[in-house]
């Protein structure tokens, strides 16, 4: 099994930066793709950005320009991070970190964290 512990929310102004941070533990050697997902309130959780096992990245179409996907450099780690710069009232949400067993970044997510909370002030 796998498990995901995001950090890093918090409130921010519009305009402003956040870094969540992921942190894999378990049976990472299974961890394929990586993926942050969100939900705001009243909404469906909707794809954000993410990256595959061979660091392919792929963005929603509303945070391209504004949001960088990364991963950490030593694989043992499996540490997952997501760069939100130019924030906007509209990226409010739960930020869901999440992997997948498959390796592509359209790969279907087999594990989920509990979520950290974002909220942009206007």
């Amino acid at each position: 099994q796998v498990q995901l512990v995001e950090s890093g929310g918090g409130l921010v102004q519009a305009g402003g930066s956040l870094r969540l941070s992921c942190a894999a533990s378990g049976k990472i050697a299974d961890i394929g793709a990586m993926g942050w997902y969100r939900q705001a309130p009243g909404k469906e959780r909707e794809f954000v950005a993410a990256v595959s096992s061979g660091g392919s990245t792929n963005y929603a179409d509303s945070v391209k320009g504004r949001f960088t996907i990364s991963k950490d450099k030593d694989k043992t780690k499996k540490m997952l991070y997501l760069q939100m710069n130019t924030l906007e009232p509209e990226d409010t949400a739960v930020y869901y970190c999440a992997a997948s067993r498959a390796t592509v970044t359209t790969s279907r997510m087999n594990y989920w964290g509990q979520g950290t909370q974002v909220t942009v002030s206007s």
